[in-house]
């Protein structure tokens, strides 16, 4: 059994191994007639018979027992390829090496000799000389296998082809010098064309002398067939036109003198063309050498001076089209054909020593280089929401058909070949430009066979217009370009005389707007602040309409806690306007028909989001003037029934009423934009990929630097808007409003309240972290997890946090709200509450009441909205405790100036819409808003995404800032870090 020590080589030196050489003579085949070849060790006498093949022999050999010798017996290949322990480690597998290198062709040429021997006249591996050369470093030693026989390894030899003269002709010798002495060739053994070996013999006994050599195939051939090959005087100069250049690529080529070489023919350069049917050709390259001999490109003859100016006269024509990559044999398809007809061969056709040869027709390419002219102009189509948009551009006089030009531009072509043969450079910046005005307008794909333009991209025209020589526009569009160009001011339009109100100058303003939207019947988005009176804009606007003659019913859709909030707002407004309200699906109203409820006689329809959804079908029948979404965020997701059933509304208008347009991310604004501006951003996939991506995430093209192309991507998305979304904020159109103080008042946890916190958190972290490598489809695990630590945050009671039979732990945050509240109520101020969680309106409420504090309670669950809004408006009750989701838009309630937020939530409209339920036109006292954040909560982190959510809003709508996301995995991550 051998030792662990034997097995990975250590601690146990072994014996040590040998390689052993014989010179051995194989009798041949005559000899043998049909039995085997005996092989034997040689002798003297038989290295001069011809009967023999000599040949050496390779075996290993171990140390005797004495140590003074090496002997054949207890090693073979076999034993030392099967691992036999014994002998050293490392020299075994050296051999075993050895013959892996030997072994295949052994095997292959049949050449197995029972005895143990590898043949190393067999070897053709270039890995053998290297191998043995290694020998010396692991102490294997090369020695005579046979007494009177010995064996060395020598020094490199060098080896030449000589070609020497013979009565006119030539002989071709191999020259092998080794250590300065040229070798006999018929004494030279070649082994493979790696090396050598050489015997000679004397009284001594016989030498083996191993000789790495580079041999060439020609040499190789020349040392077996052991004897010179000879040229006839009469062929030299087939010889020296046909062999001599291969022989001098492949050898070193020892000239004599006394040869007399003729002179060759200048070298020719064939450029062979084959044109194909339609833009195909194969072309190659070859050298005629002596007007007979063609040989392949690659090929460099030393000193031919001919060749070489060819080869630059190939550079030089090839540098006129870049695009073509250089081969020396090639199939060329479509431009690369036409440019490498049109410039390289019409280039290398003027060169002497250039010989075309061509098959099949050859077309004409023609490379035009003048300068773009472009054309633009509309045409009004049977739609009329659409134009088709006609561009024609002009180079050299040669129209360019649109199609394939815009298809090239869209793939990011260099050229483009037409179908006459012509082609021209894309490289122009008046195309790149072009291209990137006709991406934005549509995709290739949503045009059938011309381009068209929605009359909702009115900012591309006047680009159009500055890129082309000369714009054509049909008449209507003539007419919305003038009014809604950036800089234009909205024809003034008088407010109606059954409006019964006076209109702020900003108010007015907002109706020309909407008139002018009106006039050309375009959509759009009324996207002003909170508190700016939007409802009597849009009230003007109807009103406006039915004086223009408009006799069609006008639809007003808005959340059904608001809806009749705009019948007591039209009926104070517009009184002449007559109404009907929809608060009930059809099932229940008296009459389902549009005459039912009055609806026949009615000017405007009023109708909550809900029942339109149920009634899709009824509202989708009517013929409507004007659709009007009131808080059109409810909108914001275009997978949703709700937003199916309002794209069915068949309409000349659609006007999106919203303070907050977009919340968490731009594809809610494009929701919106689909609705009331369908042609303006056609394909949602294209917005994601020109404004959601670069935008929100920061993924921006390769060739392009993020903060710097996000910029780009803001302003061209503001310039799109412009002309479609008004938006004014409070602070610029309302000097008057009283000032807004806004601070965020930190609440510490108690320890007990604190150590709950977080041991949970711990709890919950884990959890999220393991879900949001798939938060797609975990999100709501996440959120509950998220929504768990956010009422963790104000109260133990709210999530059960407290052990069974221990003593409640009070919230912090309601203590300090309560004593705020003290304070203000005693100073005669009136205060909103607002939570996101009615649970927690219920221990605020209950708190205040043991306290002695009145408050009136407005939630999702409550029935007499009006009757408890009145009751606080009427000072019942100096405090008003709202859920956020109830009370963040239609309602009024100046009477308050405090406002106290109990809890951040990740979107700051939410909380800027709470705000602006008393901020708003009417109030005329400062307005104190705090918001009370848990300390050390996640109520932090959500205070810092807020932050970021604002950025995205305001940079969108008109700030500068940079864009922030929306609610992420990192954004998940942020919430959940210490």
């Amino acid at each position: 059994m051998e030792s662990w020590r034997a097995l990975v080589g250590v601690g146990e030196a072994g014996r040590p191994l040998a390689l052993g050489a014989e010179l051995r003579a194989r009798e041949s085949s005559a000899a043998a007639h049909w039995g085997p070849r005996r092989v034997r060790t040689a002798t003297t006498a038989d290295l001069d018979d011809g009967r023999l093949d000599i040949t050496v022999g390779l075996r290993p050999l171990a140390r005797n027992e004495r140590g003074d010798g090496w002997v054949r017996s207890g090693v073979s290949w076999e034993t030392l390829r099967r691992g036999a322990s014994g002998f050293d480690h490392t020299q075994r597998g050296w051999f075993t090496e050895l013959y892996g290198i030997a072994h295949d062709v052994r095997v292959l040429a049949g050449l197995r000799d029972e005895s143990g021997w590898l043949t190393l006249d067999d070897v053709t591996s270039a890995l053998l000389f290297p191998h043995l050369e290694s020998a010396a470093a692991l102490g294997i030693p090369l020695v005579g296998a046979s007494s009177g026989q010995s064996v060395a390894l020598t020094a490199p030899a060098s080896a030449a082809l000589r070609v020497d003269d013979l009565a006119g002709g030539a002989a071709l010798r191999a020259d092998i010098v080794r250590g300065g002495v040229s070798l006999v060739p018929a004494e030279v053994r070649p082994i493979g064309r790696g090396g050598l070996y050489t015997v000679e013999a004397d009284a001594d006994g016989i030498r083996i002398s191993l000789t790495p050599a580079p041999l060439s195939a020609e040499l190789l051939a020349l040392l077996r067939a052991g004897e010179p090959v000879v040229v006839p005087a009469g062929e030299l100069r087939d010889f020296v036109r046909e062999a001599l250049p291969r022989l001098q690529r492949e050898n070193d080529v020892v000239l004599d003198p006394a040869v007399i070489l003729p002179e060759a023919e200048p070298t020719t350069l064939i450029v062979s063309v084959v044109f194909g049917g339609g833009d195909t050709l194969d072309y190659q390259l070859e050298w005629l050498r002596e007007g007979t001999v063609r040989e392949p490109w690659p090929v460099i003859s030393a000193g031919d001076g001919a060749e070489a100016s060819l080869r630059v006269a190939v550079a030089e024509a090839w540098r006129r089209a870049p695009d073509v990559p250089f081969a020396a044999e090639a199939r060329l398809e479509g431009l690369d054909a036409a440019e490498f007809a049109g410039a390289i061969l019409a280039a290398l056709e003027e060169v002497d020593g250039v010989r075309l040869e061509t098959r099949g027709r050859r077309r004409e390419y023609r490379e035009l280089r003048g300068d773009p002219r472009i054309t633009l102009r509309t045409v009004e189509t049977d739609d009329p929401d659409w134009f088709d948009l006609g561009v024609i551009v002009q180079i050299d006089g040669r129209a360019i058909p649109f199609r394939p030009l815009f298809t090239a531009l869209a793939l990011r072509q260099k050229k483009l070949l037409m179908v006459d043969g012509s082609y021209f450079s894309l490289a122009h910046p008046a195309l790149d430009r072009l291209k990137d005005l006709l991406a934005d307008a549509a995709e290739i794909a949503e045009w059938d066979n011309a381009p068209t333009i929605s009359r909702y991209q009115l900012p591309f025209w006047e680009d159009f217009e500055d890129l082309a020589d000369e714009a054509l526009p049909a008449r209507a569009w003539r007419e919305a370009t003038a009014e809604l160009r950036a800089d234009a001011t909205p024809t003034t339009v008088s407010v109606p005389a059954t409006i019964h109100a006076d209109l702020r100058s900003y108010q007015r303003e907002g109706l020309d707007r909407l008139a002018l939207w009106w006039r050309h019947r375009l959509g759009g988005i009324l996207a002003d602040d909170m508190g700016l009176g939007k409802t009597l804009q849009v009230l003007a606007l109807l009103a406006h309409a039915r004086e223009g003659g408009e006799r069609r019913p006008f639809l007003v859709v808005a959340p059904t806690s608001v809806v009749h909030t705009w019948r007591t707002e039209a009926e104070r407004f517009a009184p002449s306007l007559r109404l009907a309200v929809h608060d009930t699906t059809r099932a229940t109203r008296r009459d389902a028909s549009l005459g039912g409820d009055g609806a026949r006689d009615a000017d405007v329809v009023i109708t909550s989001y809900a029942v339109l959804r149920l009634d899709e079908d009824w509202y989708a029948a009517a013929d409507w003037a004007i659709v009007v979404l009131d808080e059109a965020q409810f909108a914001k997701n275009p997978r949703t029934r709700l937003h199916r059933a309002l794209s069915g509304l068949r309409a000349d208008m659609m006007l999106a009423v919203t303070g907050t347009p977009l919340e968490n991310s731009l594809t809610e604004l494009w929701a919106i934009l689909s609705l009331t501006c369908p042609g303006l951003f056609p394909s949602a996939r294209r917005f994601r990929e020109e404004y959601v991506k670069p935008i929100e995430r920061g993924k921006v093209p390769e060739n392009e630097e993020g903060a710097p192309s996000r910029e780009r991507r803001i302003a061209r998305l503001r310039s799109r808007l412009r002309p479609f979304v008004l938006r004014r904020t409070k602070e610029l159109v309302t000097p008057e409003l009283p000032e807004r103080q806004e601070q965020e008042v930190f609440v510490d946890l108690s320890p007990a309240h604190r150590a709950i916190y977080d041991r949970v958190l711990q709890r919950e972290r884990q959890k999220i972290l393991g879900l949001l490598p798939d938060l797609d489809r975990q999100r709501f695990a996440v959120f509950r997890s998220l929504t768990l630590l956010r009422r963790l945050a104000l109260a133990p009671a709210l999530v059960d946090a407290v052990p069974a039979g221990a003593p409640g732990i009070p919230s912090a945050k309601l203590a300090a709200l309560r004593e705020r509240l003290r304070e203000l109520i005693a100073e005669g101020h009136r205060a909103l509450v607002f939570s996101q969680f009615t649970s927690y309106l219920d221990l605020v409420h209950a708190d205040l009441a043991a306290h002695g504090i009145a408050a009136e309670r407005l939630d999702g669950s409550t029935r007499r909205r009006e009757e408890v809004v009145s009751a606080f408006r009427a000072g019942d009750a100096p405090v008003f405790l709202i859920s956020l989701k109830a009370g963040g838009f239609g309602l009024t309630l100046t009477e308050a100036d405090y406002v106290f937020l109990l809890d951040p939530w990740w979107n700051p409209a939410a909380e800027a819409q709470a705000i602006d339920r008393t901020h708003r036109i009417g109030q005329t006292r400062p307005v104190n808003v705090y918001r009370l954040i848990a300390t050390g909560t996640i109520e932090e982190k959500v205070l810092a995404l807020q932050r970021r959510k604002a950025r995205l809003f305001a940079s969108v709508m008109g700030d500068d800032d940079l864009l922030a996301r929306s609610l992420t995995a990192d954004d998940i991550l942020g919430l959940l870090s210490a």
